[in-house]
């Protein structure tokens, strides 16, 4: 995010984790993680790594450290939320962690990520119904199941 010019990250740079993510599914990304290729300037991101089951996430933990050997210049970053944190995968690489304090501001964030999301205005898109023709919008109410 030091530039708005550099691009979001890519499908295969995120996993996004829940309890039924297979551990096929987390083996595939740390492949693409840690066994070198070409343009490998990728940062990979596994989110809520602590919805992972105990037994998924037992065989992330020994494949990461038979893979690991394969490229030592890999980036993983692995979020999760501070309250699981004593779950079994944050707890493994817990001699890895890092508290992160946001570099840049709100504002900030939120420029780059409108500069990404903006469709171009003469477009027949979904994306003329949110502010600013962005294809992303979020939808909440105070109020639980209002048929948001």
């Amino acid at each position: 995010m030091n530039s708005p010019r550099q691009p979001l990250p890519t499908f295969d740079e995120v996993l996004l984790c829940t309890p039924q993510t297979s551990a096929e599914q987390v083996g595939l990304f740390l492949r693409r993680c840690l066994i070198p290729c070409p343009g490998g300037d990728k940062i990979y991101t596994m989110l809520y790594a602590d919805e992972l089951s105990y037994d998924v996430s037992c065989r992330a933990e020994e494949l990461f450290q038979r893979l690991q050997c394969y490229n030592s210049s890999y980036r993983l970053i692995i979020l999760c939320n501070c309250e699981r944190e004593n779950s079994y995968l944050p707890s493994a690489f817990s001699h890895y962690k890092v508290h992160m304090i946001p570099q840049r501001s709100q504002a900030e964030i939120q420029q780059y990520l409108q500069h990404h999301f903006r469709v171009p205005q003469p477009s027949n898109s979904a994306a003329a119904v949110f502010k600013e023709h962005m294809c992303v919008g979020i939808v909440s109410s105070k109020r639980a199941g209002m048929g948001k």
